[in-house]
């Protein structure tokens, strides 16, 4: 249903059960998904397209133009998944032509109040990002990752699959796959015991992961002989190897 004090350009395309409340703006080139709930006073601008089931809070802003002083209006678009959760007043950017031209986000995730979302981020699967996260452009966050409230995360930055951010956390690193970190600046604790746990990783698995993490973090080593180390000890350990995987796609060095 569209309701009669919403404004939908003509050139938008709504697919059959989505919900437009009162007051809200979907301008042209914006794409939506069956199913999609458009809570009142919401502004989604395109190129823009919203997957299906997806529930969009009030006062969000989706899809507008990056404040980075580079951009000269190119074309650039803004790709949101299904399922996905936007609550009040988030802010998503569309991408730019120095990077890949488009900001994504995935399926399954819960983006709560006030959360900043900035040109050419990548969000994954199942992840949630909790009041007043702020990601700079260009950040990269992996399948079901938590970021706590008031958690900052520098351009460019990594957060690697299962990660875990504690309130208040500023990341300006890398932060690699199944880590906790905290503090500002950002640094690992721990392996995301709990998160494992819930998502049903096995005793077994999440010992590895306890071992592989005293290897990188406990032991002194460099980054080069702690990974040499873990190849040697975690050969063929499916849950490892993502960890390894995570460090060493790292650009910009691991929080340690």
């Amino acid at each position: 249903m569209i309701h009669g004090q919403a404004i939908v350009d003509p050139s938008a395309t709504l697919a059959e059960g989505v919900t437009v409340g009162p007051w809200t703006y979907v301008g042209p080139e914006v794409e939506i998904g069956p199913g999609t709930v458009i809570e009142p006073h919401v502004v989604i601008r395109g190129p823009t397209r919203i997957g299906a089931g997806n529930h969009i809070y009030q006062f969000s802003s989706i899809g507008e133009t990056t404040p980075d002083i580079k951009y000269r209006g190119e074309r650039t678009r803004l790709e949101i998944g299904d399922n996905n959760i936007i609550r009040e007043n988030v802010t998503i950017h569309r991408g730019t032509v120095q990077d890949r031209s488009e900001t994504t986000i995935g399926n399954d995730n819960l983006i709560m109040a006030y959360v900043h979302i900035g040109h050419d981020c990548v969000i994954g699967d199942h992840t949630i990002l909790v009041n007043n996260c702020a990601l700079a452009g260009h950040v990269k966050i992996g399948d079901w990752a938590i970021l706590s409230g008031y958690t900052l995360v520098h351009q460019f930055c990594q957060i690697g699959a299962h990660a875990f951010s504690g309130m208040g956390s500023a990341i300006g690193k890398d932060v690699p796959a199944f880590v906790t970190v905290s503090g500002a600046p950002a640094q690992a604790k721990t392996i995301n015991l709990e998160g494992l746990r819930r998502r049903g990783f096995s005793s077994d698995a999440i010992g590895r992961l306890r071992r592989a993490f005293k290897v990188m973090y406990r032991q002194g080593l460099t980054l080069d002989l702690a990974l040499q180390r873990l190849d040697s000890m975690f050969e063929k350990t499916p849950e490892v190897q993502v960890l390894i995987d995570s460090i060493r796609a790292s650009e910009r060095g691991i929080v340690r």
